[in-house]
């Protein structure tokens, strides 16, 4: 009887290690991809790293693509909620859909229908948003910012309102196009986007 109980321990101990066990997606574009880094340099690989540190048996997928948009993003996304089954999303698109001046309400639609698509396959979301520099006018970038945050209320998302926040306009910090993120801006990027992260996991 004792050995019975002990198989049904070994078990659960089991069912429970899978249950904590689970994939992370991250959908982004050239701040996610890591774009003028070396391989392995940017936050998502940080990332990883705090994830193992931190005791957690998680796998980090970076489907982030250089370039990407919020349409793009949308398009791609059920091919990799069928391939990775992730557990929890996190979506850092729009700041490639800002900067050429589209819509804000397609930008809200598009990320509305990913976050929408993510829970459908039973994952969690997180967002991280975009703000535009100055140069685009008050009228446009408050609309723009305004998309994460009215979004996040309507979706109950969790939301990092500014995912550069303390690295966009820090010279040091950005690569020379002034549009992308230095090596020693990734550790800051972690730890504006972990707090949402670590409870979700």
């Amino acid at each position: 009887m004792r050995r019975g109980w002990l198989s049904v321990g070994l078990v659960l101990c089991c069912l429970a290690q899978t249950a904590v066990a689970g994939t992370l997606l991250v959908v982004g574009d050239s701040i996610s991809a890591g774009f003028g880094l070396d391989t392995g340099k940017g936050w998502v690989t940080l990332l990883q790293k705090r994830l193992k540190q931190e005791g957690f048996d998680t796998q980090v997928v970076n489907a982030s693509i250089s370039g990407d948009t919020s349409a793009g993003g949308q398009a791609r996304l059920p091919a990799l909620l069928q391939a990775h089954k992730p557990a929890l999303v996190v979506v850092e698109l729009g700041g490639n859909d800002g900067l050429r001046g589209q819509r804000p309400d397609q930008l809200q639609q598009n990320l509305a229908s990913m976050i929408d698509k993510a829970r459908d396959s039973g994952a969690k979301v997180a967002l991280l948003g975009m703000r535009l520099p100055p140069n685009y006018g008050v009228r446009y970038t408050t609309a723009f910012a305004n998309v994460y945050s009215d979004l996040a209320k309507a979706k109950d998302v969790p939301l990092v309102p500014f995912f550069l926040e303390g690295v966009g306009g820090v010279p040091e910090l950005m690569q020379a196009d002034g549009v992308h993120p230095a090596l020693g801006a990734q550790q800051r990027l972690l730890d504006n986007a972990w707090p949402i992260i670590k409870p979700l996991l």
